[in-house]
């Protein structure tokens, strides 16, 4: 899928009270980056529910959600991937078997993307696995790692959900980048100030509405770079600790 090719857009609707909703509409492109922020409660997860079901004015926010191929709306199933907290395989296979099949119900070169997602979902978590390993015997951050790894070189959905990748067991700035490199449109529900600002826009939910809209300033990249020194230090102390270390 060409990332200059593919696009979406969100038409708004109303807040739970009513109300219409302050951002009108919304854009995104191939490669874009989306940080959807709030307190618990103020809509995130529905935002990312009506991107999962290209809601078409049907859902309790009434907002319409349009997919772009070569400028030409599309509709189908496989247009959105989600990635959630809670990632389990049911499937009685081992992870080369899984991702063979994948790949090859899609067309592709089976054997060589099998390879390539192995060792890419191996840059993700701490925890090495093997095309041997069984999928069902994964933790949850191989388990993340691996899917991850999958929608970015094998699936052909242009637009990739997270939730709460902070928590996640992986590295969770290195999967971002990884996606929107591929040429997915990646957007995130988080907490995570560093992933808040890791995307050019940050879109506030409000009472189950689209309150406000911003695009990352010069003032928020320079503190961006001050908060990825504070995390990576908060995550180097947590693996030294988490290997029985001393600080």
């Amino acid at each position: 899928m060409n990332r200059v090719d593919t696009g979406l857009t969100v038409r708004g609707g109303t807040d739970r009270k009513g109300r219409a909703e302050a951002i009108a509409s919304l854009a995104l492109d191939a490669g874009e980056s989306l940080a959807v922020v709030g307190p618990t409660g103020s809509g995130k997860s529905e935002f990312l529910a009506d991107l999962e079901q290209a809601a078409a004015g049907d859902t309790p926010s009434g907002r319409i959600v349009t997919f772009y191929r070569d400028g030409k709306s599309v509709s189908g199933p496989g247009l959105a991937a989600t990635l959630s907290q809670r990632t389990h395989f049911v499937m009685d296979a081992s992870v080369g078997e899984f991702l063979r099949l994948h790949a090859a119900s899609l067309g592709k070169d089976a054997l060589r993307l099998a390879g390539q997602t192995v060792a890419l979902a191996n840059t993700l978590c701490g925890e090495p696995m093997s095309g041997e390993s069984l999928l069902q015997r994964l933790s949850g951050g191989q388990s993340r790692a691996l899917m991850i790894a999958d929608i970015a070189l094998v699936s052909d959905a242009p637009v990739v959900l997270i939730d709460e990748v902070e928590n996640a067991g992986i590295d969770k700035h290195l999967a971002v980048e990884i996606l929107s490199g591929h040429g997915k449109i990646t957007v995130i529900a988080t907490h995570d100030p560093v992933l808040m600002l890791t995307g050019r826009k940050r879109l506030v939910m409000e009472e189950g509405g689209m309150r406000r809209l911003y695009e990352l300033d010069a003032a928020e990249k320079l503190c961006l770079d001050r908060l990825r020194l504070l995390d990576e230090t908060l995550i180097s102390a947590r693996e030294r600790l988490r290997r029985g270390e001393r600080l």
